[in-house]
């Protein structure tokens, strides 16, 4: 397929039910490519270090749209489980971040479609920052960084989804513009564009407050 020269070049691979953007051209590699390359060639014990390398991440992008803890541990399991069986589809060279990524976020969404008592993940941000050293000794700015949270969530609901995802796979979960366009199979430009109009979005309705961000 021919996309616009700033993005990757996309591998398409089958992870049963859906497919998955997996970049052939990486610019950096990370430990975490290292041990799914072996885990994909046979090696189990690359488990350990493939696991250390995803989990955090992933699991605060699960904890963001699933309240439920137990229904997140659950979504994280099957995420590896799913991994574990299309590992031997996985490309050599390619970013594994994005690959899982994929894989949990099709997990939200198929658990929304099923669940109907389950809220939207558009509004399962967490409203309560979740590392604020000393807070019992500031307790005006935990209150404000708390109201701060709420209405991030607000104005992040009212987005469409397609720029609501770009803005929180950058600025929640920590990926590149490389990486996000990967997880959603659009290009780099596209995933620019997206995240440039949800910020002038949040931002008319947060003002200053866009100035953490």
């Amino acid at each position: 397929m021919t996309m616009n020269a700033a993005a990757a070049t996309i591998r398409w691979v089958d992870v049963r039910s859906f497919r998955v953007g997996v970049a052939l051209e990486q610019s950096k590699s990370t430990p975490g490519d290292a041990a799914m390359e072996r885990y994909a060639a046979g090696d189990d014990a690359a488990f350990e270090a493939l696991y250390d390398a995803l989990a955090g991440r992933l699991h605060a992008y699960l904890r963001r749209h699933v309240r439920d803890p137990h229904g997140c541990d659950d979504l994280l399991q099957e995420t590896f489980l799913r991994m574990h069986k299309a590992r031997g589809t996985f490309v050599t060279g390619a970013a594994v971040l994005p690959w899982a990524f994929a894989i949990a976020r099709r997990l939200v969404v198929d658990r929304v479609r099923h669940d109907r008592r389950a809220p939207a993940p558009v509004d399962d941000v967490d409203p309560e920052p979740m590392s604020l050293a000393g807070a019992s000794d500031r307790p005006d700015e935990v209150v404000e960084a708390r109201d701060a949270a709420r209405r991030l969530a607000r104005a992040l609901a009212r987005l469409p989804e397609s720029q609501r995802t770009a803005f929180e796979l950058l600025k929640q979960d920590g990926l590149s513009l490389a990486e996000a366009a990967q997880v959603l199979g659009v290009t780099v430009t596209a995933v620019k564009l997206r995240a440039h109009r949800a910020y002038e979005s949040i931002r008319a309705a947060l003002g200053e407050e866009m100035v953490r961000w």
